[in-house]
């Protein structure tokens, strides 16, 4: 993978991180309800460990942005490394309610088709400091890419239990497979992040702080990210994988296929938000690409048969996410450098205490047969975020 000039190497490194994960990451949320299912619990279960895992990335990411400053950042990514090595060992050992809920609030889960964990600040303001203006934008975008490409082939590997249960394994012993997968995942990455270079001693004017300056344009991006991630998690990649079980009886094999060739027009589009965003500007492109998304996904609520809804969701995919990277990078680039760390965690903080509240609602909805409703719901709520938001900053330029 190419970079623009003036990009630090230690970008691939970051980058082959996202990568690692997202492979990861792309499979547990789609086996994550079959495994919860194949225990025995049920969809209001589903929806009560999804939001347990949204909100204690949460309160994980507010400590980074709060008390992060005091330790060097990779420190912290290779104790996140071993965190999230340990939530997936737990999750293959543990077969009950509460010991699970546990795991998922205090581990590095994610049921979301998005970013939520206690890495997202901290590789962010690492990757912040490899460039800047569009070859910031350009940075943000590879992320992204990597992430979305990542977790589409990710996705794929939902056969693997079938494929183990077909050799004799039980459904049960090879849904525990993965989740043991998952954790050898966080190895992995702990070896890949310890060649990351300490730059607390060696970057002293730019040595990570709490919010000061920025501190009100950071406190309004919040509150309107907050919108935004309370309507995402009304349909986590997790229950949306249920509304497919449910609504239309889509096998697990199918579901994986249809969430690998989501993940690969997410990634493609990824890869436009740089040139998009250079023509009519970071701000722009995170409104005006995120408002048919999200007609999409109303569309696809009220879709009378599989095929047009899949079309639907498909088309939503294509779109939804080229606001990541801009939004991103447009973080980044109107608070100062000394404040990125805090203002990636207090911006992600409200985002996942936000979403947190809404996976058990969207679960209880389906448990209560309203199908449609969190798909409906979750476009509604994220236009009126896009139109707020754009209201707000169009008038906001980037300090840098």
């Amino acid at each position: 993978m190419t970079f623009p000039t003036g990009v630090a190497p230690e970008a691939r490194l970051l980058l082959t991180g996202r990568a690692l994960r997202a492979l990861a990451d792309g499979y547990v949320a789609i086996l994550l309800p079959a495994y919860l299912l194949a225990l025995g619990l049920g969809q209001r279960e589903v929806g009560l460990l999804s939001t347990a895992t949204l909100l204690g990335s949460a309160l994980m990411t507010l400590a980074v942005g709060r008390w992060g400053h005091r330790h060097s950042q990779r420190r912290l990514l290779l104790a996140a490394a071993w965190l999230m090595c340990l939530t997936g060992l737990l999750f293959a050992g543990l077969a009950s309610f509460w010991p699970l809920l546990l795991v998922a609030f205090v581990g590095t889960m994610n049921p979301s088709s998005g970013d939520v964990s206690v890495f997202l600040p901290l590789e962010h303001a690492r990757l912040a400091e490899t460039a800047r203006g569009d070859a910031r934008t350009s940075v943000f975008a590879r992320y992204t890419f990597t992430g979305a490409l990542c977790a589409a082939i990710g996705a794929l590997a939902t056969a693997i239990p079938q494929l183990l249960s077909e050799a004799g394994m039980t459904q049960l012993a090879a849904l525990r497979v993965m989740f043991v997968a998952y954790g050898l995942t966080g190895v992995a990455i702990f070896f890949l992040y310890r060649a990351l270079p300490d730059h607390q001693a060696a970057h002293e004017q730019f040595k990570p702080r709490p919010l000061g300056p920025s501190r009100g344009i950071v406190v309004r991006l919040a509150a309107l990210f907050s919108l935004d991630a309370f309507a995402g998690g009304l349909l986590v990649n997790t229950l949306l994988a249920l509304w497919l079980f449910e609504r239309f009886g889509l096998s697990l094999a199918a579901a994986g296929s249809f969430f690998f060739w989501a993940g690969l027009l997410t990634a493609a589009s990824q890869l436009a938000a740089p040139r998009v965003a250079k023509r009519i500007g970071l701000l722009n492109t995170m409104v005006f690409t995120h408002i048919p998304a999200n007609v999409s996904l109303i569309l696809a609520a009220l879709a009378p048969g599989l095929k047009w809804a899949l079309a639907f969701l498909l088309l939503r995919s294509l779109l939804s996410q080229m606001d990541v990277p801009t939004r991103s990078a447009f973080v980044m680039a109107v608070v100062t450098p000394a404040e990125r760390a805090a203002a990636a965690s207090f911006t992600a903080v409200p985002r996942s205490l936000a979403a947190a509240a809404s996976p058990a609602l969207g679960g209880a909805l389906f448990a209560a047969g309203w199908l449609a409703a969190p798909l409906i719901a979750c476009g509604g709520l994220k236009i009126a975020y896009d139109l707020a938001i754009w209201r707000a900053f169009r008038s906001i330029k980037p300090r840098h």
